[in-house]
């Protein structure tokens, strides 16, 4: 592994405490702004500038471009609060801070050219294969696109994966990689059209054609392995398998806490009878549960417990959690009742929030974990 010093001298490192402090003025900002960025489908700039003060995209980032070096539990906490207030700033914030780590797979001088002058550049990254990419003189040739690409209305790099043409044996898929542009090189097509998480703006990335030099692109395997050529710090070498869908949960863990709280708000006087408080507590055991899974899945990325058992337990702690806070979201609306869905109240965007998140292939249990946890709890098949 070579592993490069060059970079501008390090500055002072966001902490975990600091990430925590400003997680909470963000959860206040966002959730004043939250229904207007719903209606408007993007988050206001208020709370995308309060997202960066704060950050969320700096976190990944080596301290010699000026970045915090955080952890997996830091973060997790902090999108956690972020989300009580808005799940689509919470989303915002995770992916952003995730994208700067895929990034980090970039060759020595892609570091430079993404967080010399900044270690707060914002990248929006689309994880699928969608485009096609063959070599060129000086780089390669790079056409596609990427749909649902979150918070790409105010980054400045995408981080999209293509497959190289001409890398297919007959014997398995052909060869990706993974290819970094900054604004300007890409078109955007607002394609986001769903009922809930609205202010993600996961709209469509389109590319014609673009010459991506060498050092703005690493092989997806990199990535997939946790193996990471440029950088030797423990949250740049993580498997992706590890992460475990933690990049989504967490966001929603945030939103079904805001939900809960919303409800409780609401049960008031008559409103609370004996039905009604028993779903808002069965509700919360169910949220409280998601969190600890969520946070045992940051605990294995922090004490890097990269055994096959504990990555597979990871994919199936987040899908799990998904389906508890599913659970939960449909006992609070029916706690609620009708007088608690009102279009003005904050329940009804939790919960159209936490059901288009759920929807993520990540945090799909038949897709995501049901094999590799399968396989560890029954032993292989056949």
């Amino acid at each position: 592994m070579t592993v490069t010093s060059v970079g501008r001298p390090s500055a002072d490192t966001d902490t975990g405490g600091a990430l925590a402090s400003a997680a909470e003025k963000v959860r206040e900002l966002a959730a004043r702004h939250a229904a207007d960025a719903d209606a408007a489908r993007a988050l206001t700039p208020e709370v995308v500038g309060a997202l960066r003060e704060a950050g969320f995209a700096r976190h990944f980032v080596a301290a010699r471009w000026g970045g915090a070096e955080g952890t997996f539990a830091e973060l997790t906490d902090a999108v956690v609060t972020v989300g009580e207030g808005c799940a689509a700033a919470a989303w915002c914030a995770s992916l952003c801070a995730y994208s700067a780590r895929f990034a980090a797979h970039l060759p020595e001088r892609g570091h430079a050219e993404l967080w010399a002058e900044s270690p707060d550049t914002v990248v929006a990254t689309a994880l699928m294969p969608a485009g096609r990419a063959r070599r060129a003189d000086g780089g390669w040739r790079l056409t596609g696109r990427w749909a649902y690409v979150s918070g790409i209305d105010f980054a400045q790099w995408v981080l999209v994966c293509a497959v190289v043409e001409g890398t297919g044996d007959g014997d398995g898929p052909p060869r990706a990689r993974f290819f970094a542009l900054p604004r300007g090189r890409y078109t955007v097509r607002e394609t986001w059209d769903s009922v809930g998480m609205r202010a993600t703006g996961s709209h469509t990335v389109v590319i014609e054609d673009a010459l991506v030099p060498d050092h703005l692109s690493f092989d997806r395997t990199d990535m997939l392995t946790g193996r990471n050529g440029t950088s030797v710090l423990d949250a740049h070498n993580v498997p992706f398998q590890a992460v475990g869908g933690l990049t989504f949960i967490a966001p929603v863990v945030g939103a079904a806490r805001g939900a809960l709280a919303a409800t409780a708000a609401g049960l008031t006087g008559r409103r609370r009878g004996q039905s009604g408080e028993l779903k808002v507590v069965r509700a919360s055991g169910r949220i409280d549960s998601a969190r600890h899974l969520v946070a045992q899945n940051a605990r294995v990325l922090d004490t890097r417990e990269f055994t096959p058992e504990a990555m597979a337990r990871n994919e199936r702690n987040a899908t799990f959690s998904a389906e508890l806070l599913q659970e939960a979201l449909a006992l609070l609306v029916g706690a609620a009742g009708t007088g608690g869905l009102g279009e003005g109240g904050a329940l009804q965007r939790f919960w159209r929030d936490v059901t288009a998140a759920t929807s993520h292939v990540a945090l799909q249990y038949d897709t995501a974990a049901r094999k590799n946890y399968g396989a560890v709890l029954l032993g292989p098949e056949g």
